[in-house]
């Protein structure tokens, strides 16, 4: 009798809402992946470790001020139950204050064993479960979403994409936005011409050079029209 490999990637996703996961992760190339055992899944609902009968996480903010705060008692339980003192994984807090998450972050994310994901809810988390923990906060965008599990999902999307075996070609994800520190070039396909608009000449006369050539010219002038600061950064 054989037995499945277990996944060498594997994602584990403190939440309030363990039903919204694993989501539009479970279609497409990433739910294929999660179906074939490349990546692994595992959403653990923090109210498991509430307080009292009706199961309280959350609690108002000292020093006083609107809305609710998870409970570092509540979400330190949490944490210790799904990831162990041995447990190699980053554990990671989406957070709109955390660094930015870039492609850099992501390929090495998705180049180790896997995350442990917490998804804030309310006006945040205890300050102290962050320290105690050792969680990174992340954001994905300087805006505010209602909890943390929409940022997880793009989290997860975005590493679980560049594991082996999970896009069709490995070039596919060499040329993207941002993995070559710009913005990818435009891309374009039948027919010929479409409402006045024609494919360039070039990328239809079989110079492979000149196409190489083009691309990297067009992934350089979006890059200085829409992000500059990307090449401010590439540049320091």
């Amino acid at each position: 009798m054989t037995t499945a490999t277990p996944p060498t990637w594997n994602a584990t996703i403190l939440t309030l809402y363990p039903e919204m996961f694993p989501g539009p992760l479970g279609l497409s190339l990433s739910g294929d992946a999660l179906a074939r055992g490349t990546w692994g899944l595992e959403a653990r609902d923090i109210r498991e470790h509430g307080l009292g009968r009706h199961r309280a996480v959350d609690d108002t903010p000292a020093g006083g001020g609107a809305g609710m705060v998870l409970r570092c008692d509540v979400l330190g339980a949490a944490i210790d139950a799904a990831s162990g003192p041995d447990d190699p994984r980053p554990r990671l807090l989406m957070s709109p204050r955390g660094q930015p998450l870039t492609q850099a972050r992501v390929r090495r994310l998705s180049e180790g064993p896997g995350i442990v994901v917490v998804c804030g809810r309310f006006e945040g988390v205890d300050e102290r479960v962050i320290a105690g923990r050792g969680l990174e906060e992340v954001s994905i965008g300087d805006y505010i979403l209602s909890g943390g599990e929409i940022a997880a999902l793009v989290l997860l999307d975005a590493c679980i994409r560049l594991l082996p075996g999970v896009m069709g070609k490995v070039a596919s994800g060499e040329e993207e936005s941002f993995e070559t520190g710009q913005l990818e070039y435009p891309h374009y396909t039948r027919p010929r011409d479409w409402e006045g608009r024609a494919i360039p000449d070039v990328l239809t006369g079989g110079n492979h050079g000149a196409i190489a050539a083009w691309r990297r010219a067009e992934a350089l002038r979006l890059t200085r029209e829409r992000r500059p600061d990307l090449l401010r950064r590439n540049e320091g």
